[in-house]
């Protein structure tokens, strides 16, 4: 019952602030430059774009940037775009892209529950000294074991939200560091010096039989389990939060690419490394990877969230011009 209530609280506050929900609309936000990543040296810039794509009639993708995040307002197709700003209780410099499973609205609670309320149990969390890369890692660890349970109680005590799951790939920076964790098969990737990185695994049962040797490399993608996950939130397996998370460093020039499998299950990485390589505005690049994957014939939804790590002098340059 204390769960049942907790969710209908949820859905009364999140749902209700969105009333038509049009699954058809498209978010794409402006480039921002207000993300200090350390003062007087480096800022982060964002561009992010979701759509439902041709296939699909709902979007179950989700994203989060501070500050904002995606909600579908009423209004206009597949071409309309809706911006929504949001204050809330929220760590600095956090980012997460989450994609949906589940049926009918089911996969679209998910990971909205996802993009809502791991950002306020990371909060709770960051309450000291962000250079300690242990209390980071146990934050996020535990943030997200916390919302992994929220789901799991929240599918059992809601019917039409049975079995809900979703994927959760987030970045969270602190300083001249990134922390990267990843469940399901959103991915995130680094590209540096025109080399790209893949950061995280996807945790569908091929890629395990790849990993375990029973398939080889060339046969994942096209395998009958390629969409079939063992590790997401809202499954027993993810008591304990993500297998791993990351800790990588952070320069001038560094790219970051979060996005849900709509886009990477249909774009190569040569093309995705081509296109962070050579379209300098964040949200132009991720407009243009959406724009592949759609005539790639991508049949799933598709996030494409990019995050820049700038100089401070280049970061005020491009907001002056």
């Amino acid at each position: 019952m204390k769960v049942l209530s907790r969710f209908a609280a949820w859905c009364k506050r999140v749902v209700g602030r969105n009333p038509a929900h049009d699954d058809d609309a498209t978010e794409e936000f402006a480039t921002l430059s207000s993300f200090t990543l350390l003062p007087g040296q480096l800022r982060l810039r964002v561009g992010v774009v979701s759509v439902t794509g041709n296939y699909r009639e709902h979007n179950e993708d989700n994203f989060y940037v501070p500050g904002r995040r995606s909600i579908r307002q009423g209004g206009g197709g597949h071409d309309s775009q809706a911006e929504a700003s949001t204050i809330t209780l929220e760590p600095q410099n956090l980012f997460i892209v989450a994609d949906g499973m589940g049926g009918q609205q089911a996969g679209e609670q998910a990971s909205l529950m996802a993009i809502e309320l791991i950002p306020r149990a990371l909060a709770k969390r960051l309450t000291s000294d962000l250079s300690d890369p242990p209390h980071v890692r146990e934050a996020i660890r535990e943030a997200i074991a916390e919302v992994n349970q929220e789901i799991l109680g929240s599918s059992g005590a809601v019917s039409q939200y049975n079995n809900m799951g979703t994927t959760v790939v987030l970045a969270q920076f602190c300083q001249d560091r990134l922390f990267v964790a990843g469940m399901g098969d959103s991915r995130a990737y680094r590209l540096r010096e025109g080399k790209l990185e893949q950061l995280t695994k996807d945790h569908s049962i091929a890629d395990a039989l790849r990993e375990a040797g029973t398939i080889g490399p060339d046969e994942v993608a096209n395998h009958r389990y390629k969409h079939v996950l063992y590790l997401y939130l809202g499954c027993k397996e993810a008591r304990s939060g993500p297998e791993e998370i990351r800790m990588l460093d952070v320069r001038p020039g560094d790219r970051l690419l979060m996005s849900s499998d709509g886009l990477t299950g249909f774009v190569p990485d040569k093309e995705i490394a081509q296109v962070l390589s050579s379209v300098p505005d964040p949200q132009q690049a991720a407009v243009i990877l959406k724009d592949m994957a759609l005539a790639n014939d991508s049949k799933d939804n598709i996030t494409c969230l990019v995050v820049d790590a700038v100089a401070q002098r280049d970061a005020s340059t491009t907001d002056a011009a």
